[in-house]
């Protein structure tokens, strides 16, 4: 199995289909996501378990509140699960989600980056891209009990601005 892509190599390429939640309309627009398409600027790419999990939920809640916060530093945020789009648009509709959700349903980009864990899914991860599509920060966890705060993701994101 691959290792995840570490600082200053390549992400892996992938083209996903996505929903995305416009919560001051209540429209879903299903699209594919490709990250070739995504270069330009900064984009976070946050896999997460499941939809409608405790940590899942609370960790894209808090990306969601935030995401003015992202926007004004440039970078745009994807997030990815094994879950299908009809879950996606569940989880996002509840919730109020506002940023493409992509299913990677057979954890083929899970993995390419090497997160994938057999007989589990994935480990919560955080990957920022330049607009280059280079990795410039990663987090992996062990253990999915806990998630990367939006003050971390700002930070690293700032510094790709200096």
């Amino acid at each position: 199995m691959p290792k995840p892509p570490e600082p200053g190599t390549r992400a892996p390429e992938f083209t996903l289909p996505g929903l995305l939640f416009d919560p001051e309309k209540g429209d879903a627009e299903r699209r594919e996501h490709r990250l070739v398409d995504a270069k330009g600027g900064p984009l976070v790419l946050v896999f997460y378990p499941g939809d409608d999990t405790a940590v899942c939920t609370k960790q894209l809640c808090s990306y969601t509140s935030d995401l003015d916060r992202f926007r004004d530093l440039g970078a745009t945020v994807w997030g990815i699960s094994p879950q299908d789009l009809d879950s996606h648009e569940r989880f996002a509709r509840k919730h109020g989600l506002g940023f493409p959700l992509l299913a990677d349903t057979d954890r083929a980009v899970a993995r390419a980056y090497g997160i994938a864990v057999p007989g589990l899914g994935l480990r919560r991860s955080v990957f920022i891209l330049d607009g280059d599509g280079t990795v410039r920060w990663k987090h992996v966890a062990l253990a999915g009990l806990t998630f990367q705060h939006s003050d971390t993701l700002a930070e690293q994101l700032a510094a790709l601005r200096d």
